[in-house]
């Protein structure tokens, strides 16, 4: 994982519950497998309302480039509509130290 980034978008919902706006994000889901430098996904909330979306990237230029996309060619998305705007926080970051069980 050490050389890939990590981006995290933290926001609140506006009037959905998580199950509804993880539905709507079906085609943001396939907008992303399609990203040069894409590895995976994650949706959850630590407190109620709030939901953090946690995206592995090959690099941070490829995630950054990506999330310019994506507010361009899925700008009429429904899953805009479902996130508080004001309440948006967007980062990405390379990984600098990575620890796994080494198989």
């Amino acid at each position: 994982m050490k050389n890939q980034a990590i981006e995290l978008t933290t926001f609140k919902l506006n009037n959905c519950t998580i199950q509804q706006f993880i539905s709507a994000n079906k085609e943001v889901d396939e907008f992303l497998k399609r990203q040069k430098g894409f590895v995976s996904r994650s949706i959850f909330e630590l407190k109620k309302g709030i939901v953090h979306d946690l995206l592995v990237w090959r690099n941070a230029e490829d995630g950054t480039n990506a999330m310019h996309k994506l507010m361009t060619e899925l700008s009429d998305s429904i899953v805009h509509d479902l996130i508080d705007q004001s309440t948006v926080s967007w980062n990405i970051a390379p990984v600098e130290h990575f620890v796994n069980l080494g198989k």
